[in-house]
């Protein structure tokens, strides 16, 4: 008894032995308030974390683009508007550029989109490749100002400009995608289903592009999924080619129902929990100076907001699809799309323009062709000075003997390094579908010819005049416009 008295004495405790707890100060009601705090703290860290993955556009932070651009030089037409009282508070706009680089880097695919988020509304409107802009060269055709300045950054804000003006105001954001980020967004959603509206072959080993697709409703992979808004017609059969009986407004029908079906099915929320794989197609593929926080908030918007692919509107460009003006430096006509000034305006009034101001037909630079081959503005400026006046052309067909080969079509320029729209110019490389064939393939030598037999009658002795190798020259150069008459 004395030793296990000394020991505690001594402020040892048994090991065998328990501390007796203390009571909590908390009655069970308090308890239950604490585990209910910590469970709403812990969700709030979730929500906030979320939320950080959507982060709504902020237009008063964002620059305009003419601040940002170098200085441009915009004629006798007036700048873009930039800012203004806009129809709602989330009402944005965003121009979409495809990009080609297998094909030269060329932007055939334009697309300008409105989304008002408030009422849940869009319109995608189709830009044609051929629409002709008010630019100081002979080849007025939109695609050709990307390269023109050297593509790039530069080519950009230039092809940016040119669009602006059409439409009168700047479209908020812009997106540059690479055509791999079609299939890889398809991949990545498992495939979309597609009603092909026609057998689809052509081949072309130069960029390894081979496109063999039936007519049909079927689920698409990435790979044909490509293929399909990339194909204008088949290879040449035959001295025949088949495709779009419509030529590229076909290919633009098709281009707007596939992304039709595209933005349906991928508005599915399944498709949510693919964001990572999303997130790197973007990063990989796609250039814009929106954040991918923002581009998510749109998203979001879109699934939970209740855009539904009926309130998204395809729309092309009205115009002229048939229009063609001379070329004073290939000497031929070339075919333009011209667009129908009073159509556009409302257009852009009623569904493209963020703006509450109404636009007038001064805001916009639209090109026309006039009755005597002259091109004029609705600005009443055009930045080339020659094409304002009426085209000087051969008052008399000069016959020529065709070269071997295939014969350049009205509506397309021939071979020569000055098109910006051939390779190796500089300029903007033509539509990457063209056969190359066409093109590139060296003219055959002729074929030897037989030795004439000796005439049976005696010819007469005197020498006929030597005929000249060469076609007689019309008095002008293609390249060089020809003298005033």
């Amino acid at each position: 008894m004395q030793r296990e008295t000394g020991k505690r004495l001594a402020g040892g405790t048994p090991k065998n032995e328990k501390k007796p707890k203390k009571p909590s100060r908390l009655t069970r009601q308090q308890k239950v308030l604490v585990a209910v705090a910590v469970v709403l703290a812990v969700a709030l860290v979730a929500v906030v974390a979320c939320q950080s993955l959507f982060v709504r556009p902020d237009l008063e932070k964002k620059p305009s683009k003419t601040e940002e651009q170098e200085q441009i030089d915009y004629g006798g037409g007036k700048p873009p508007r930039a800012d203004g009282e806009r129809k709602s508070e989330d009402f944005y706009t965003v121009l979409i550029l495809g990009r080609d680089t297998g094909g030269g880097g060329n932007t055939d695919t334009m697309l300008l989109a409105s989304y008002d988020v408030t009422n849940q509304k869009a319109t995608v409107m189709s830009i044609p490749r051929d629409t002709m802009v008010n630019v100081s060269w002979d080849l007025k055709k939109i695609n050709s100002v990307y390269n023109m300045y050297g593509g790039g950054e530069k080519g950009i804000q230039h092809l940016y400009k040119e669009i602006a003006q059409l439409v009168g105001f700047e479209p908020d954001y812009q997106v540059v995608v690479e055509w791999e980020a079609v299939g890889e967004i398809v991949d990545a959603m498992g495939g979309v289903y597609f009603d092909v509206p026609r057998n689809m072959n052509y081949d072309d080993p130069t960029q390894d592009l081979h496109i063999h697709i039936n007519k049909g409703y079927q689920l698409l992979n990435g790979e044909q999924a490509m293929g399909v808004i990339r194909y204008r017609h088949d290879n040449k059969v035959n001295g025949k080619t088949l495709g779009y009986v419509d030529g590229d407004i076909g290919r633009i029908a098709t281009q707007q129902a596939f992304l039709k079906a595209v933005v349906e099915q991928l508005l599915q929320v399944k498709n949510l929990t693919k964001l990572n794989q999303f997130a790197k197609v973007f990063q990989n593929n796609v250039e814009t100076d929106m954040s991918f926080t923002n581009i998510l908030w749109f998203a979001q918007q879109a699934v939970f907001g209740g855009l539904s692919v009926e309130n998204v509107n395809f729309v092309t460009m009205p115009g002229n699809y048939n229009a063609s003006c001379w070329s004073r430096e290939y000497g031929n006509m070339q075919s333009y799309v011209t667009p129908y000034a009073d159509e556009l305006l409302e257009l852009v009034n009623n569904h493209l323009s963020p703006f509450k101001e109404v636009f007038t037909l001064s805001d916009l630079d639209i090109m026309s062709i006039n009755a005597d081959g002259s091109v004029s503005s609705t600005t009443g400026h055009v930045e080339d000075s020659m094409a304002a006046k009426p085209p000087v052309k051969p008052t008399k067909p000069v016959e020529t003997e065709e070269p071997p080969g295939e014969p350049v079509t009205d509506g397309e320029a021939p071979a020569v390094p000055a098109d910006p729209s051939e390779p190796g110019s500089g300029g903007a490389v033509e539509d990457p579908i063209q056969p190359p064939a066409e093109t590139t393939d060296p003219i055959p030598d002729p074929e030897p010819t037989e030795p004439a037999e000796p005439p049976a009658e005696p010819v007469d002795p005197t020498p006929a005049e030597p005929q000249p190798e060469e076609p007689q020259d019309p008095g002008f150069s293609i390249i060089e416009p020809p003298p005033a008459v």
